[in-house]
């Protein structure tokens, strides 16, 4: 067996690493799989994320973990080869989404807040559909669960990190922050 030497990974090692891959996997692990810094490991993914950026596939980064998806204009195309419907939201699942992505880390209890409903059902179909995903239990008493975004929510919107979700109209955001508008 013949072992690439540690150092700088190729954007072709990188790019059949994702595909093998079964799971995100962190910056850390790739540098130490590589045998190199995090700081290289990032120089390279974002050579390979421009290099993806014609083709059918993204390179989508969520916090420290990084995976290959699909494109967003293959969807409809990959959609009728697996038969699958294209997502479907109802408008209080749209909201809640919304909420959770622009204010993640976040309770059901302030999801609850915001919405003026009871959002234990849509959250739980969110949950299903993992694009919203459970980020841990927050400090407060009772330590309720914190939930936030995944992969799916990335990959189903197009999104290649949290930072392209576009900007909210400021009586939104004043909501969303639990300001008064």
């Amino acid at each position: 067996m013949n072992a690439d030497p540690p150092g700088e990974p190729t954007l072709a090692q990188l790019e059949a690493l994702f595909f093998v891959a079964e799971r995100p996997l962190s910056r850390r692990e790739i540098a130490r799989l590589a045998g190199t810094d995090v700081g290289t490991v990032d120089e390279r993914l974002g050579d390979l994320q421009v290099a993806l950026r014609e083709r059918g596939i993204r390179l989508v980064a969520a916090g420290e973990r990084v995976e290959l998806v699909t494109a967003p204009e293959a969807g409809a195309l990959i959609a009728r080869y697996i038969g699958a419907e294209g997502l479907r939201l109802t408008p209080a699942g749209l909201e809640t989404l919304a909420i959770v992505a622009y204010r993640q880390p976040v309770t059901r209890s302030l999801i609850d807040g915001i919405r003026g409903v009871d959002s234990e059902y849509v959250l739980r179909t969110l949950l299903h559909r993992r694009l919203v995903v459970e980020l841990g239990r927050a400090d407060t008493p009772g330590r309720p669960y914190l939930y936030g975004t995944g992969f799916e929510f990335l990959e189903r919107f197009g999104l290649t990190s949290l930072d392209d979700l576009p900007p909210l109209e400021a009586e939104i955001a004043a909501t969303l922050a639990g300001e008064d508008a």
